[in-house]
């Protein structure tokens, strides 16, 4: 079902130029509109988000999120990851390998030393099973067949996207599996509060708050040191709202080792699950401002530090730090640190994650 016609969208997406066969699977898109007319449009490859349409303080409305404007672009972008869903472990595990119940597993090695985002062909790459429940709801469903790259378990996950008339892109998790493994999704949205653009704008100026007194140091390889650090009087201190630039290039050994801002931040939570506030940013130029809430225990806040330039959807480019990533998750490398917030999910276990990004303005 899909009851928006490609003249409705605000987006400017073409459906017919989403649609192709992959392995005997069809990918599409689905746009969702909510009652004030705002949109957010998705594919089924990667369950990557395309497009959220939504107005600025004079109403003018952009696209706030970095995305391809065909399946082809999406499947061969610059940036794999650009604005999809990943899994099965979002973030890195140390060297590709960890242990679990007493056997070593080893994972595909993509980035430097370790494994990211689930190895070389995770979620991301996937053309997930969709059903449009109706103008404001996408359900997506994947089995993850057991020892994909390299993981044990066959892992059944549901993803519900959905957009309410307060403009909140609700996303929500739930996965089970058959044996025991561990698993870690998130969506890995690139946010762009000014509107994709040629150039699109730098997030230096953005105003940025992140609800987290204390973050995870990394080493050069981009792998959490184990140490859980205070941000306090530290380029990680967004404890008030404060320009993404100000420290971006400080002369910090951290800041160096992720080439910018790639760090998670360790949320402030009341108890453990609780769905609560986690950062927000606000654009002054446009007023468009983005607050985030999860049930997760940290946040991965990543500034595009990689990105070159390269062709995105309707004549837009993507130049370095044009774009924020919160992605809501638990932590990087959490098998091999038991001290972490465990990502072990045993069968006849579910697990669940919710994450909200709520777009608005401020006069």
């Amino acid at each position: 079902m899909n009851n928006t016609t490609e003249t409705e969208n605000i987006c400017g997406l073409k459906r017919s130029d989403f649609q192709t066969t992959i392995g005997g699977k069809q990918t599409d898109l689905y746009i969702l509109k909510n009652s004030q007319g705002n949109e957010v449009a998705i594919t089924n490859y990667g369950g990557a988000i395309v497009a959220i349409m939504v107005p600025d303080k004079n109403g003018k409305h952009a696209n706030v999120i970095q995305g391809h404007d065909n399946i082809q672009d999406v499947i061969n972008s610059p940036e794999p990851y650009l604005s999809t869903l990943v899994g099965r472990y979002g973030n890195r595990i140390c060297k590709g390998q960890f242990q679990l119940n007493g056997k070593v597993y080893h994972l595909p090695i993509n980035n430097g030393p370790n494994c990211l985002h689930g190895g070389k062909r995770g979620y991301n790459a996937k053309v997930w099973e969709a059903l449009q429940m109706n103008a404001q709801a996408l359900v997506l469903k994947y089995t993850s067949p057991y020892g994909e790259e390299g993981f044990s378990g066959e892992v059944k996950v549901t993803v519900e996207y959905s957009f309410t008339d307060d403009n909140e892109l609700v996303i929500e998790y739930m996965a089970k599996t058959n044996k025991k493994t561990v698993i870690n999704l998130t969506s890995h949205g690139f946010f762009s509060l000014a509107g994709i653009a040629n150039p699109t704008p730098t997030i230096d100026n953005l105003e940025c708050e992140i609800n987290a007194d204390f973050y995870l140091p990394i080493d050069d390889t981009s792998i959490p040191t184990g140490e859980i650090r205070m941000v306090k009087g530290t380029p990680f201190d967004f404890r008030s709202p404060k320009p993404v630039g100000q420290d971006i290039d400080a002369d910090d050994e951290q800041i160096k080792n992720g080439a910018g801002y790639d760090h998670c931040f360790v949320l402030n939570k009341a108890e453990e699950g609780e769905l609560s506030f986690a950062a927000k940013i606000k654009e002054p130029v446009s007023g468009r401002t983005m607050e985030v809430y999860t049930t997760e225990p940290g946040v991965q806040v990543y500034t595009d530090n990689w990105a070159d330039g390269y062709k995105g959807q309707n004549g837009a480019t993507f130049p370095r730090r044009s774009a924020i990533c919160f992605e809501a998750q638990h932590f990087p490398d959490s098998p091999n640190r038991p001290y972490f917030p465990s990502v072990v999910l045993n069968p006849g276990e579910e697990y669940t994650q919710k994450t909200v990004y709520k777009f608005g303005v401020s006069l």
